[in-house]
């Protein structure tokens, strides 16, 4: 019988460092999405605060740090990357593992927004999308869930199937970037 090797989505390709603009892979051990039952919002977010420290963010938010994070999906959705969510969330909430289905990536660098502003139709500067904020957004030509986690960091999702198409289109806007800065 044929053993299977574990490999992440991305590693032929990344990590990049084009311009002082770096692209890395982001390997979470879980993906988990959560969607409350009806009228269990504040259960699944005070159980999760016991449990892990998050709590269900706002829309278009994000909670917690790099170990976990709670992220805003869609509606009525999470996205919980990090911690093991246990048996007791499954009482209150639909919870999905899906933890082989998502390539992410991290965007950094003091340029990271000029990047982005090339593939992402909505205004991404830090006036007006702050650390902490996330959004569901046609990325190019594909969806992507993208989430300020720093002054010059984005947190990047798509689908595994899009992973080498992020980061075809992600390394020639850096280029793009790069050259125009004259470090190209």
């Amino acid at each position: 019988m044929a053993e299977l090797i574990a490999k992440n989505v991305c590693a032929d390709v990344l990590p990049l460092d084009i311009g002082g603009i770096s692209l890395t892979e982001v390997f979470e051990e879980k993906v988990t999405v959560i969607a409350p039952y009806k009228g269990q919002h504040k259960a699944v977010s005070d159980l999760l605060q016991q449990t892990h420290g998050l709590v269900l963010p706002a829309v278009n938010r994000t909670s917690g740090k790099d170990s976990g994070r709670a992220i805003w999906f869609s509606q009525g959705q999470w996205v919980v990357l990090g911690p093991e969510l246990g048996p007791k969330l499954a009482k209150i909430a639909a919870v999905v593992d899906q933890s082989d289905a998502w390539a992410i990536v991290r965007l950094e660098g003091a340029d990271a927004e000029d990047v982005l502003a090339r593939l992402v139709p909505v205004n991404l500067r830090r006036s007006a999308f702050k650390r902490g904020h996330t959004l569901r957004s046609n990325l190019y030509h594909m969806m992507a869930s993208i989430t300020r986690i720093g002054n010059n960091s984005f947190q990047i999702m798509v689908f595994r199937s899009m992973a080498e198409t992020l980061v075809h289109d992600l390394s020639v806007a850096m280029q793009s970037v790069a050259a125009r800065q004259g470090r190209g």
